[in-house]
C-alpha cells in the first residue's frame, strides 16, 4: 500500500468548477431523482470532508451530509441560480452541521479532556456518550493536495489533520463555519455572510475571534510541511520501523522512535501517556506486555501516515482490527500516536478495559470502518 500522498512543494490551488449542467438541473428539478444523483455525485466528496472538519466525527459528518442531500433533492425547485450550485450546497451542508452540533457533545481528543495517566493506574471508562474526535479516511474523500481557492490561508489536506480538526472543535459553531468557508474553502466573506445569513461585518469579526483560538492551538509546523521535509525512505523507515518493533514487543525500540515529549492516546479510553517513564511502562504493562500478538497494516487518514493494529482474538481464530494509530511526526521522530480502538464500549467494570484486545466488537463503538481505510477486518496471520 502506498505511503500518503505526499503535497508538491509549492502547493497548488484546487480548480473547483461549480456550473451545473443545465440539462441535468432541469431534469433534476422535474423530478429526475437520477438526473439529480448525476448532479451532486461531483460534490459529495468535498462535502464529506466539509461536514467532517465541522463535526470532528466520521459518523456525524455521514449523517449531516445525508440530510443535506435530502434537503437539497426537496429544495432544488427553489434553486435559482444566484449563486453557483456548489456554493448552495456548501450553505446546506454548513447549515445542517450547525443543526447537527446543537444536538451532539464536543468532539475532543484524550489530551485535551483530562490530564496524562499514571501507567499503574487503571485506563478509566469511556463516557457514556461518545465526545471523541474520529479519524477520517484520505481515499476518495475529497481530500486533494493544495489549496481550494487564492483566498484560502489552509491546504485542504492540512485542514483535516488531527490537531486541525481538534483545534476546530474548541470554536463556536458560527465560527467554525465562517473559518472553514473562509480560509479553508476560500469563499469570500459575502458568500459566507450568506450561507450564514448574518453579515460581512459579522463573519470578519467571526473570523479575527476564530483565527486567534485556532493558531494558538496549531503546533508551529503542519503534518504536510513536516511529510514535505522527509524523503520516501525516511518515511518508510519511520513507520515500518514502528510496525516492526509492536510486532516484535521491543519497547525500546519503539522509544527510539518516539520525540522526548510523545504521547500516546487510545480513544474511547480517557486515558494517555506521556513522558520516557509513562511510556515504557504503560507498554510494558499494557499492548506490549506479551499478553497479546499483533500483526500491521499500513494505512493512511486525516493526511497523516497511519498504521492498522490487528490483535489475535480467539473466538474468530484470526487476527482482528483492534486500533488504527494514525501517527503524527515531529522532524524524524514520532511526536504523537492517537490510537482510535474498536471495541466495546458498554462494560463498566475497569478490568474489562485492562483486557481491551480480547473483547468483542459491538455498534457501541466502531470508531474505524475498516473498509472506508482499504483494510480487511481479519487476518489470517
Amino acid at each position: 500500500m502506498p505511503y500518503p500522498p505526499r503535497p508538491p512543494p509549492s502547493p497548488k490551488l484546487i480548480a473547483t468548477s461549480s456550473t451545473a449542467d443545465p440539462a441535468l438541473l432541469e431534469a433534476a428539478r422535474g423530478g429526475d431523482e437520477r438526473a439529480f444523483a448525476q448532479l451532486v455525485e461531483r460534490y459529495r466528496p468535498e462535502l464529506s470532508a466539509h461536514c467532517y472538519r465541522m463535526l470532528g466525527s466520521a459518523h456525524d459528518a455521514e449523517d449531516a451530509l445525508q440530510e443535506a442531500m435530502l434537503r437539497a433533492w426537496r429544495g432544488l425547485a427553489k434553486f435559482e441560480g444566484r449563486s453557483s450550485l456548489r456554493s448552495w450546497l456548501y450553505t446546506i451542508a454548513t447549515n445542517t452541521s450547525l443543526n447537527l452540533i446543537e444536538r451532539r457533545p464536543k468532539r475532543v481528543l484524550p489530551i485535551d479532556y483530562v490530564g496524562s495517566a499514571d501507567a499503574h493506574d487503571n485506563l478509566g471508562l469511556p463516557p457514556l456518550e461518545s465526545i471523541w474526535v474520529e479519524p477520517f479516511p484520505d481515499a476518495g474523500l475529497g481530500l486533494e493536495d493544495g489549496y481550494a481557492a487564492p483566498d484560502a490561508r489552509y491546504e485542504l489536506r492540512e485542514s483535516v489533520e488531527l490537531a486541525f480538526v481538534a483545534a476546530l472543535q474548541n470554536l463556536p459553531a458560527n465560527q467554525r463555519a465562517a473559518l472553514i468557508l473562509r480560509e479553508v474553502l476560500g469563499f469570500s466573506a459575502a458568500e459566507v455572510a450568506e450561507a450564514l445569513d448574518t453579515t460581512v461585518a459579522s463573519v470578519n469579526s467571526a473570523l479575527q475571534r476564530a483565527r486567534k483560538t485556532v493558531d494558538e492551538r496549531l503546533p508551529e509546523e503542519s503534518q504536510q510541511a513536516t511529510l514535505r521535509s522527509l524523503d520516501d525512505q525516511e518515511l518508510r523507515e519511520i513507520v515500518e520501523g514502528y510496525m516492526d518493533a509492536m510486532e516484535r514487543g521491543d519497547v525500546e525500540a519503539v522509544m527510539n522512535l518516539l520525540a522526548e515529549d510523545a504521547v500516546w492516546s487510545m480513544p474511547p479510553l480517557p486515558a494517555w501517556f506521556t513522558g520516557a517513564d509513562g511510556l515504557r511502562e504503560f507498554m510494558h504493562s499494557g499492548p506490549l506486555s506479551g499478553e497479546w500478538r499483533w500483526r500491521h497494516r499500513l494505512t493512511h487518514a486525516n493526511g497523516q501516515p497511519a498504521v492498522a493494529s490487528y490483535a489475535w482474538y480467539e473466538p474468530d481464530q484470526a487476527y482482528r482490527l483492534f486500533a488504527l494509530d494514525v501517527l503524527t511526526l515531529e522532524g524524524k521522530k514520532i511526536k504523537a500516536i492517537t490510537s482510535f480502538i474498536n471495541r466495546s464500549t458498554l462494560s463498566r467494570d475497569d478490568n474489562f478495559y485492562q483486557r481491551y484486545p480480547e473483547q468483542p466488537v459491538d455498534d457501541s463503538n466502531v470508531s474505524v470502518r475498516a473498509e472506508s481505510f482499504g483494510l480487511p477486518e481479519l487476518l489470517d496471520r
